[in-house]
């Protein structure tokens, strides 16, 4: 017996539009995931950091350390709880998507704006440690994922010997930076402690007493620092999982690659903190703050978080190709060329303005790669 099934012209009609509706809706709710990923993961990297300095505080660590440990991991949660969720779900090509283009947001977009705002002077400790050290972590990155080129491999992978070494040169990096930060304190409290060091009379500090913040509480009380910490964390892993899902989904629906999505959506989302951060100094009149961070985000995602990640299970690099891990690496060799030959040691408005212009060239290669 056979059955024939008359579906009218009316009645595709029907199914059509309810199948568009049903697309957009989910489209809908996978960029409704993504954003609220973007916010939570922002708001358990504050309380998380916030917690761990007032614990820190408490034992009495000395400030040299928190702030190269505790503030420095802080400012790269985003990334890392992205990358690392990523990873555990089998989405390598986020992870990397993800560092890569949050690299080149910051120093391209993040630092032209803020050299708009105001021209950035690269100090000496920038020109011999932060700027070189980014453009060995970008190169040795770029010589990891090429595989094809380099060891006649089949696919380009970050595989657990690479993130062995990626490990060991962030672990030299922070060594080193640990070292000089020490001899820099020293030397400031022998000039200090000198005769010939003029003292200033203290003044009282007053405390308002009319308004007590989020951050005074976590200072205050040792329990509300270790719930920040545990809620903090909590929010993130949610947060991971929510931004992975939403941005997977973003591409499936839009017949995007995973590591176009992770170069350009999440990269974008998960980089915001630092713009907004760099944009208040800068109005501040405190652009070299703004550098300290971009560059030490840019070493930590590359060499901790790609390290750390590869470690849990290789990462394919997938559709994320040779051009995105030479543009990093030249951005950053050009970055530290600029900063140790360029006489005025300063990143200029117009010079701004030329990194922006490589930002949108670099975007517009993406695009257009996709298509």
């Amino acid at each position: 017996m056979q059955y024939r099934i008359v579906i009218t012209m009316g009645e595709w009609t029907t199914m059509n539009r309810k199948l568009k509706t049903d697309n957009y809706l989910d489209m809908f709710h996978d960029i409704l995931f993504l954003l609220m990923g973007l916010v939570l993961i922002v708001i358990g990297g504050n309380y998380v950091t916030d917690g761990s300095v007032a614990i820190a505080n408490r034992f009495k660590v000395p400030p040299l350390v928190v702030g190269i440990t505790v503030v420095a991991f802080g400012s790269s949660t985003p990334d890392l709880v992205v990358s690392v969720m990523s990873t555990i779900q089998g989405k390598s090509e986020l992870a990397i998507g993800d560092v890569v283009g949050a690299g080149m947001f910051d120093m391209l977009l993040v630092i032209g704006i803020t050299a708009l705002i105001s021209p950035i002077t690269i100090k000496k400790s920038a020109r011999v440690c932060d700027l070189p050290s980014v453009a060995v972590a970008a190169v040795l990155l770029f010589l990891c994922t090429q595989d094809r080129w380099f060891s006649g491999g089949h696919v380009n992978q970050l595989s657990r010997f690479d993130g062995i070494i990626l490990l060991i040169v962030f672990a030299a990096f922070m060594v080193y930076t640990f070292t000089s930060a020490r001899k820099d304190e020293s030397q400031v409290a022998k000039n200090a402690a000198s005769p010939s060091a003029a003292t200033v009379p203290s003044q009282p500090v007053s405390r308002s007493t009319h308004h007590i913040s989020i951050s005074d509480l976590i200072n205050s009380y040792m329990w509300i620092a270790c719930f920040a910490i545990a809620g903090g964390l909590a929010v993130l892993v949610v947060g991971g999982n929510w931004i992975v899902d939403g941005a997977s989904g973003i591409a499936e629906k839009a017949g995007l690659s995973e590591g176009l999505v992770g170069l350009t959506v999440v990269a974008i989302g998960s980089s915001i903190p630092d713009l907004a951060t760099s944009v208040v100094a800068a109005v501040k009149h405190q652009p070299g703050i703004a550098m300290g961070n971009v560059f030490g985000s840019c070493i930590m995602d590359m060499l901790f978080v790609l390290g750390t990640c590869s470690i849990i299970s290789p990462l394919h690099t997938g559709n994320i190709t040779f051009v995105s891990f030479a543009s990093l690496a030249a951005v950053s060799i050009m970055m530290a060329l600029v900063g140790f030959f360029y006489k005025p040691h300063k990143i200029t408005r117009a010079f701004g303005v030329v990194l922006i212009l490589l930002y949108v060239a670099y975007m517009t290669y993406l695009v257009l790669a996709q298509q």
